[in-house]
């Protein structure tokens, strides 16, 4: 199935959601190209909610353009396939193996990013059309930062990720929409 055949048969969990998967729609009906950092506007992400198998604990890095513990992710980079771009950020920010809890789309966001530096380029603000997965690992695995693009990889509670990240608004929209639909998805 194609991305926007996924969007289209994914089931929005709140207002939020329901415009955003919308407007992502638009676009890629558009021919726009959205798969590439070279769309300097806008292009796609993949984010990684990253859960132990008893679904109590969390996968986070702690980013350093952002400055704040976050989710794992990045982006498509010309890779149309989402799930196989999240699994492999998250391999590559902390050294984990996940595997998907279901291939299908967990979350999705548009995400605005402010202007800023990037390996001494200037980078300016633009939207991430973030499409978010639910992947598991084994919390007693090691871990292991991407030094140049985060200073530290942990597991946290579900509740003390939400307080460990410095992003208001990161906390409110987004982290606790995806514990919330944790529910969903129970421990096997």
């Amino acid at each position: 199935m194609s991305l926007v055949e996924d969007l289209k048969n994914y089931q929005p969990c709140n207002e939020q959601e329901a415009a955003d998967v919308k407007e992502m729609i638009y676009r890629l009906e558009s021919g726009e190209e959205l798969f590439l950092r070279s769309n300097l506007a806008e292009h796609f992400t993949a984010s990684a909610w990253v859960v132990n198998q008893q679904r109590s604990k969390v996968l986070m890095a702690y980013h350093r353009i952002y400055d704040s513990w976050a989710w794992l992710g990045g982006h498509a980079d010309g890779d149309h396939d989402l799930l196989r771009v999240a699994l492999k950020e998250v391999e590559e920010e902390s050294g984990v193996s996940a595997k998907p809890v279901t291939e299908q789309i967990y979350s999705v966001e548009i995400l605005t990013v402010d202007g800023h530096e990037k390996n001494g380029k200037y980078v300016p603000s633009h939207l991430h059309l973030n499409v978010t997965y639910l992947l598991e690992a084994d919390d007693r695995l090691p871990v292991r930062p991407k030094e140049d693009e985060n200073k530290a990889v942990a597991w946290f509670g579900l509740d003390e990720a939400l307080k460990k990240s410095s992003e208001p608004w990161f906390v409110d929209r987004i982290y606790k929409k995806l514990n919330g639909k944790l529910k969903d998805y129970p421990a096997k």
